[in-house]
């Protein structure tokens, strides 16, 4: 179902930008599940340029029983930008969720007025994919934007509206890439390492797709997928020993 959004972000950034491959864990890489009735392949793939210090998507193809595809593009530690984040899962043709978001890095006023509020516009064109719905895992009000597309659709919609929306949004992260100055001072540098650091931490402590590749592939496979790929600047969370 996500595999055209996946082509057309591969397109975008080999057009745009020069591209080199990051090393991921080849078990990580690419895996076949064959636990339970329907087998299951997740693939993913990384890069980086100047621009942009880490480009990871990955897909899952489970045939009819799920088809997702998730994002996160990093930009370079010299930009204070947004990170890019996709996620749209389907499990089957009815039950779908689809989450698109800049997400801020910080909360300020000026900060969510230059590379969140360019957003808005979108976010009223694609009203019908921005509902009101309960984040059950997450803080909304850290590391997404109010204009985030976050909705429960159906297959068609997924064609029809959510493949233009991805289309715009994307173009619009990179005008706003090409419009960014490179920062000049290393305490504004560290204020975005240690942010995206702090993205990273948040992230993987509270990610709920952990349990799905736990079933699929198991629940150690799943932990070094979360720690050496997906979030790998988190640090592991020590839980005390209980006497």
């Amino acid at each position: 179902m996500f595999q055209p959004f996946l082509h057309y972000l591969e397109q975008e950034l080999f057009r745009r930008f020069q591209l080199r491959s990051r090393a991921i864990p080849q078990e990580l890489e690419f895996q076949v599940s064959q636990r339970g009735k329907h087998p299951a392949m997740i693939e993913s793939w990384c890069y980086e340029c100047p621009q942009l210090r880490k480009i990871r998507y990955t897909y899952i193809n489970a045939g009819a029983m799920a088809q997702i595809f998730n994002s996160v593009i990093y930009p370079s530690y010299d930009y204070d930008l947004p990170l890019l984040g996709i996620d749209f899962l389907a499990f089957g043709k009815k039950k779908i969720l689809v989450v698109l978001d800049f997400q801020p890095l910080f909360r300020d006023p000026e900060y969510l007025e230059k590379y969140i509020e360019p957003m808005r516009t979108l976010r009223d064109k694609y009203n019908e994919l921005a509902q009101d719905l309960p984040m059950k895992f997450y803080d909304a009000n850290q590391y997404f934007s109010p204009y985030l597309l976050f909705a429960k659709t159906d297959a068609e919609t997924v064609v029809n509206r959510l493949f233009p929306a991805y289309q715009e949004y994307i173009e619009l992260y990179w005008q706003l890439l090409e419009k960014a100055e490179p920062l000049t001072h290393p305490e504004a540098r560290e204020r975005i390492i240690k942010a995206q650091k702090d993205y990273d931490q948040y992230s993987v402590e509270r990610d709920p797709a952990s349990g799905l590749f736990s079933s699929y592939f198991g629940h150690e496979w799943s932990e070094k997928f979360l720690h050496e790929f997906l979030f790998e600047d988190a640090v592991p969370v020590v839980v005390p020993a209980i006497d």
